[in-house]
């Protein structure tokens, strides 16, 4: 009996891995139009907190101007970071001088302080400093961003029907249940996994932006190119356990390296915009999000490349966003909640 079911699971898991790589142009556009979702309930509820709007303006303008904001932000940022990262990938080929002299400067630093020759390996030195800004992965990065917003019609839709829905779900769980006993838990589930869900992704990505705005003014004035782009890397990169920060702070560290070849505004970067990450993520975040459910660092990790495996670098964006999701669904049954609190980061759901 065993057998069979762990063989049940493994077809069933081969499957939907299947699907979800074949089929990843249709679920990346759903799963980013449940995040727009989301953020459009959260931001419909504060408007709705307005005693004049809460009393006179229906609630499906109310649901149109909160749609109308957020796909305004979200299609603003979409430009200004594609032109971002069309300017670093043009302005690449005029870092190779720099990068060969920085290798210089670190072959020379390392045998200062450690006295170790390592001009015989300066060409490794080089390679590596090389690997780092690799034009294939901005180019990939580019590729998703306007793939994403060439997806922004199907994306419209998706939500437009999703907020359709959200008028009909109720009439359809009060007829899928038998008794109104089990339509209240199944109904108290869905409220506690919306609330937590928008909970998260509203109070996450203010904390973020809070940290990307710091470190834009930071970039800005070390003078690094395009520090839009690089604010918006540590942007998503928050939302990554542990190694996100750190990721989001030492890549564009490296990066004034080859533009600037010198160390003082690699010093600047890494210690300062180090320094705000550290005092948020340990100061600020906890208080603010409080018992919000986090995921395991391990987990984090391991979720990062399963998603970039699948759907490359949008689906390390999103990895976090719906591995969330998935503990706090599962938390919310007792079947799995012991896979939810094995996944969490602290196991208080």
């Amino acid at each position: 009996m065993k057998v069979d079911r762990i063989a049940s699971w493994l077809i069933t898991v081969t499957l939907v891995v299947f699907a979800l790589s074949v089929a990843q142009s249709i679920f990346i556009p759903f799963i980013v139009s449940l995040l727009i979702w989301f953020v459009v309930k959260k931001t419909r509820n504060s408007l709705d907190k307005i005693e004049f709007i809460h009393k006179y303006i229906p609630k499906w303008i109310k649901t149109f101007l909160a749609s109308l904001l957020v796909f305004s932000v979200v299609m603003f940022v979409g430009r200004v970071l594609t032109t971002n990262i069309e300017q670093l990938i043009l302005s690449a080929d005029s870092y190779s001088e720099n990068i060969e002299i920085i290798s210089h400067k670190i072959s020379f630093l390392i045998n200062d302080l450690f006295g170790v020759d390592v001009t015989t390996t300066k060409t490794t030195i080089t390679d590596s400093i090389s690997s780092i800004i690799n034009i294939d992965y901005l180019s990939s990065l580019f590729s998703s961003i306007s793939g994403i917003l060439g997806n922004m019609m199907m994306i419209v839709f998706y939500t437009i029907f999703l907020f359709i829905e959200e008028g009909l779900f109720t009439n359809k769980i009060r007829l899928i249940v038998s008794t109104d006993e089990k339509y209240e838990r199944v109904s108290s589930i869905f409220s506690k996994i919306d609330k937590m869900l928008s909970r998260y992704i509203v109070l996450k990505s203010l904390i973020n932006f809070v940290t990307a705005s710091i470190a834009y003014i930071v970039l800005y004035s070390v003078g690094i190119d395009s520090p839009f782009f690089w604010a918006a890397l540590i942007f998503f990169f928050s939302f990554i356990p542990s190694i996100g920060p750190i990721l989001g702070t030492t890549l564009p560290a490296i990066f004034s390296l080859i533009q600037f070849a010198e160390f003082i505004p690699f010093l600047i970067i890494l210690f300062v915009i180090g320094a705000f990450q550290v005092a948020i993520g340990n100061y600020l975040e906890p208080r603010i999000m409080g018992n919000t459910l986090n995921i395991s660092p391990l987990f984090g990790i391991v979720a990062l490349a399963v998603w970039g495996s699948l759907w490359g670098i949008t689906g390390m964006l999103l990895s976090v966003p719906i591995t969330v999701a998935m503990i706090i669904v599962m938390a919310q049954f007792p079947n799995t909640r012991k896979v939810a609190i094995l996944l969490s980061e602290k196991g208080k759901l």
